[in-house]
């Protein structure tokens, strides 16, 4: 099987990482959290060679799902989301979309379930239900690639912010303690803001939620 590469791109205006999951060698390409500008991402990702075959959204807030629409309209990709969050891919107060003058929403082809696998792209991906930023976020979980792509529920030394709609901090920490701490130490965690880390270094370092 050919080695997994990540490529991450930094948008919007709060710098959200989108992450492009893809094989070396491959054409096939996995789009996690297009915050902004889908077109602008979908030309990147052309000039790598590359074609989107399923954008996926860790959760509804607005720098996450604004550049869904018009990616998927260019790519012809599938959208898929957690079920539990659809009130944030629906409602723009919750979302924080109105606050920008944006008004996005989406309403994503596939709803994905709680520990519920899919195929896409060439990869395996596991949905992880990870309540506490959001009340309905997730993180998506590549079990062969020992990748993580926690969304704002998992940064380095840090966590994601609770002080929003729905946000619930002993949520978040549970979510973390006992769905995220429990994959292997040397699974790579890509997050939605700022740089990767890996399991293992949070259970020991992360000051928010230790092991």
């Amino acid at each position: 099987m050919k080695e997994a590469m990540i490529k991450t791109y930094i948008v919007g205006p709060v710098r959200t990482n989108c992450h492009i999951l893809y094989r070396e060698g491959e054409e096939k390409a996995l789009v996690f959290d297009p915050g902004a500008s889908g077109r602008q991402l979908y030309e990147e990702i052309t000039k790598l060679g590359l074609k989107v075959e399923g954008i996926f959204i860790t959760h509804g807030h607005f720098d996450h799902i604004c550049g869904v629409e018009e990616l998927k309209d260019l790519s012809g990709a599938k959208v898929y989301g957690p079920s539990s969050e659809k009130r944030f891919f629906s409602d723009v107060q919750y979302n924080h979309s109105a606050l920008y003058g944006l008004d996005c929403t989406i309403d994503p082809d596939v709803y994905l379930e709680d520990l519920e696998t899919v195929q896409a792209g060439g990869f395996s991906v596991q949905t992880i239900f990870t309540p506490g930023h959001t009340e309905g976020g997730c993180c998506y979980y590549l079990p062969e690639e020992g990748i993580l792509i926690s969304g704002d529920t998992l940064f380095h030394q840090s966590v994601g912010r609770t002080d929003m709609e729905t946000g619930n901090m002993d949520l978040l920490e549970k979510s973390i303690r006992e769905k995220l701490y429990v994959l292997p130490d040397e699974t790579v965690v890509y997050p939605g803001h700022e740089s990767p880390t890996t399991i293992g270094y949070e259970k020991t370092h992360n000051f928010f939620v230790r092991a």
